[in-house]
C-alpha cells in the first residue's frame, strides 16, 4: 500500500510509522494533555532589551558647577578652547547646555582660560575621544 502526498510516494512502513505516531497513546493520555498553571510560560522581563543609553553627568549624578573647573576642562580643547559639542561628548542636551553655561560662567569668573586649556589639566583622564565623536557628524 502506498500514499501519495505532495507528489512523492510514502512506503507502507512510513504510512505505518506516522500514523502509528499521531494515533498513539501518548498524544490521547491525560497526562501530556493536562493544562495546568505549572506549563504556562512565566512573566519575566525580556532579556535581550538593551540598557538606556545616558550620558556620563546623568549616570554618575554629577551637576556641573562654574568652580568644578577639572570636571569643567574636559568638554573644552586643550588647543583652542573650544567648547565640544553634544556629537562629540555624548551628553544629553540638558546636561550640554548646563556644561556650556558653566564654562561660561567659569571663564567670566577668571577660573578657567579662554583660548587654551590649564595646562595642569592636560594630563587628566579623559571621558571621551574627541578623535572619535559619539555620533558621526558631516565635516
Amino acid at each position: 500500500m502506498a500514499l501519495e502526498v505532495t507528489g512523492k510516494l510514502l512506503t507502507n512502513t512510513w504510512y505505518c510509522i506516522l500514523r502509528r505516531s499521531f494515533t498513539s497513546t501518548a498524544f490521547k493520555n491525560e497526562k501530556y494533555t493536562n493544562t495546568s498553571n505549572n506549563d504556562m510560560p512565566i512573566e519575566m522581563e525580556n532579556p535581550f532589551v538593551k540598557e538606556k543609553a545616558q550620558c556620563i553627568l546623568c549616570k554618575l549624578n554629577i551637576k556641573p558647577d562654574y568652580k568644578n573647573t577639572k570636571l569643567l576642562s574636559q568638554f573644552v580643547s586643550p588647543f583652542t578652547g573650544r567648547i565640544y559639542g553634544r556629537y562629540i561628548t555624548g551628553l544629553c542636551k540638558r546636561k550640554q547646555e548646563a556644561v556650556v553655561k558653566e564654562i561660561i560662567k567659569a571663564q567670566n569668573a577668571g577660573f578657567m582660560p579662554y583660548y587654551n586649556k590649564d595646562p595642569i589639566y592636560l594630563e587628566d583622564p579623559k571621558l571621551f575621544s574627541p578623535d572619535r565623536p559619539v555620533r558621526p557628524h558631516d565635516f
